[in-house]
Parts: structure tokens; sequence; C-alpha cells
């Protein structure tokens, strides 16, 4: 049995400022900007997002999109799940996969964001 529950969304930015990118965002989405970049370079996180919802702007190398996040407090069990309805993996990055859905989205599975995730999170046997 694991858990899972939509994390958030990440603005990937293909961009050489993530700092002006960053405050576009913060200003368009009325969230605050939380920190200083130096607490991990490449990203930025936005705060105060509704539903208890991760939101950050991600420096990146390909094209600008935006993806989101599913957390769950068993990775590898919940790529598994995810792979028996039709997702794929694309690679492992640091402590999180990324998947690609049958429609071609990509998507990564992080380990829980949230305060809520204990109580929010869906549960998979």
């Amino acid at each position: 049995m694991h858990r899972s529950r939509l994390a958030g969304f990440i603005i990937d930015c293909q961009t050489a400022d993530l700092e002006s990118a960053a405050g576009f965002w913060s200003q368009a989405l009325g969230l605050p900007l939380q920190g200083d970049a130096s607490t991990d370079p490449g990203y930025r996180l936005l705060q105060n997002a509704p539903g208890d919802l991760h939101v950050e702007v991600q420096q990146v190398q390909h094209p600008s999109r935006v993806h989101l996040d599913i957390e769950s407090d068993d990775i590898e069990a919940e790529a598994r799940r995810l792979e028996t309805l039709g997702a794929k993996r694309v690679s492992t990055v640091r402590t999180w996969i990324v998947m690609e859905a049958p429609t071609g989205q990509r998507f990564c599975i992080v380990q829980p964001q949230s305060a809520r995730f204990a109580s929010d999170a869906n549960r998979w046997d």
C-alpha cells in the first residue's frame, strides 16, 4: 500500500534570467516568492498557492512548458502503478522520477511536499 496526490505545478522556463521569470509568475499569479535563488539554484518557490499546492518556477534547457508533480510516499510503487495505466518512465533525476503520460505530457513523481499529504493523499493497494 502506498499513497499519492497532486503536489503542484512547475513552470519550466527556458531562460538565462530565472529571477525575471520568477518575478513575472509571482506577479501574474499573485503569489510571493519564497526566499532567494541561493537555496536551490535553478528553482524559485512561490508561496501561498491555493489548496496547499506546491508551485515553483524552474530554469530548464528544454522549451518552456508547465508540468505537474505527483507526490508519493513510495515513488517506485507509484511509478509502477502509473505504468500499468500506460505511462512511461523517461528518467530519474535526484530523488524523483520523470514520467510521460500516454497522451505525451511529462510529469514527475516526487517525495511528499505538502503538510496535508498524510490526510489528503489517495491510498493505493
